[in-house]
């Protein structure tokens, strides 16, 4: 596998977690530097990509689910995972300390540019 098939690998598998997320009304996103990490310590090349979903559920999923038991992470938030203490120019010194982050921003809120028309309704809006 290539790095670039392991870190669609890594897409697939988060997407899996953000699905699992939107019943919480929460959402996540990984910063390129944390997918990278994240595919260096999943990838074995004997193995392949096999361990990575375990690697996710370690390095991200238990991680996650702490924060959200202790209210560090809560409902209508995306949880933006970035890495701490990894350099991707110096993966060989630097993928074994690294830490993964978990920040919760406000989900943005959609709003229609303008409602669906009523039958029957008056439109003001006409020229």
């Amino acid at each position: 596998l290539t790095p670039n098939e392991i870190i669609q690998i890594v897409d697939l598998m988060i997407a899996k977690v953000d699905d699992r997320l939107k019943d919480r009304d929460m959402g996540i996103e990984l910063q390129q530097e944390a997918k990278d990490l994240l595919a260096l310590r999943g990838y074995d090349p004997v193995l392949g990509a096999r361990p990575l979903r375990r690697t996710i559920q370690r390095e991200i999923e238990d991680q996650l689910s702490e924060k959200i038991l202790y209210s560090e992470l809560k409902a209508g938030q995306i949880v933006l995972v970035g890495t701490e203490g990894f350099d991707p120019d110096d993966k060989e010194n630097t993928v074994e300390n690294a830490k993964f982050t978990f920040k919760g921003v406000p989900k943005p809120t959609t709003v229609p540019d303008s409602p669906p028309p009523i039958e029957g309704a008056v439109n003001f809006n006409k020229d």
